[in-house]
């Protein structure tokens, strides 16, 4: 194995296409304000480094990333890699995660602009996120022990598990399809609509108008606060514990509250075929 240890680095490509090396120590940076220093690279340890430039690691297959710090001018830092580990790191810069297969994020503190779009196979287990528009159309998503603040969280994503975590996030789930979110808070405006089988296990559900044109929508044993003008078109089957501030015109299937504020047909709506039970 080469090591490079100690050692800065700002030229264009300066460790372009390395294979079976060691990174300690070093700085990514300086005057040369080069690019994509470990493109194409492969089976790398990289460990308590600093990334100040944009796109460092692109097309990387087979590494471990520990202790590093990517700045916030760290751009578009992890892109097309695979089967990457990154432990107990800071990952700043817009879009730092994109189009990478099997990745393993343990103990990292992220703050990205659009980070996560269009993975597939990721695993996040004790960190933070903050971020804009993140998790876009992924697939096959993990998460464990998660705090996420952000805006437009996993649209269109399909097979996910969230568990243990807390998302202060509106729009989360649009037209997502197959998720599972477990012993979670999740607090937003407009949740989850146009989703497919979409699963809250002993959630607390914070915020106006949630879960709405769902299909295959359920909620066991969960909490809604602040929610009005809940289930509006959706296939629901739910049981809330404590009460909702409105339920409007969902289509089929069975609601089951401690209580319920107001419940609204539309005259226009056509005959509902959903089951509202209160305690």
């Amino acid at each position: 194995m080469k090591e490079y240890i100690g050692l800065i680095f700002d030229e264009e490509r300066a460790l372009y296409n390395i294979h079976n090396a060691k990174i300690e120590k070093c700085v990514f940076d300086g005057p040369a304000d080069g690019e994509s220093a470990l493109k194409e690279c492969g089976q790398l340890e990289v460990n308590n480094c600093r990334f100040m430039l944009r796109y460092p690691l692109w097309h990387v297959s087979d590494a471990v990333i520990n202790n590093c710090d990517m700045s916030d001018t760290c751009r578009a830092a992890l892109w097309y890699d695979k089967n990457v580990k990154i432990n107990n790191s800071k990952l700043g810069g817009i879009k730092a995660l994109r189009e990478c297969d099997n990745s393993y994020i343990d103990d990292c503190e992220i703050n990205s602009s659009e980070f996560g779009w269009i993975c597939r196979d990721t695993e996040i287990l004790n960190s933070s996120l903050v971020s804009e528009y993140p998790f876009f159309e992924c697939k096959n998503l993990k998460i464990d022990n998660f705090k996420m603040t952000g805006k437009y969280s996993f649209q269109y994503v399909e097979n996910v598990t969230i568990n243990n975590s807390y998302l202060d996030t509106k729009d989360a789930f649009w037209h997502g399809k197959n998720i599972t979110v477990t012993d979670s808070v999740v607090k937003g405006e407009y949740l989850a609509w146009y989703s497919e089988d979409i699963k809250f296990v002993r959630c607390k559900i914070i915020g106006t108008q949630p879960l709405c044109y769902a299909k295959g929508l359920v909620l066991e044993d969960c909490e809604m606060i602040d929610c009005d003008l809940a289930f509006e078109r959706s296939e629901v089957n739910a049981k809330i514990n404590g009460g909702i501030i409105s339920v409007k015109d969902p289509i089929r299937g069975r609601i089951e509250a401690d209580s319920i504020g107001e419940i609204i047909i539309d005259e226009y709506m056509d005959k509902t075929e959903c089951e509202i039970v209160t305690k």
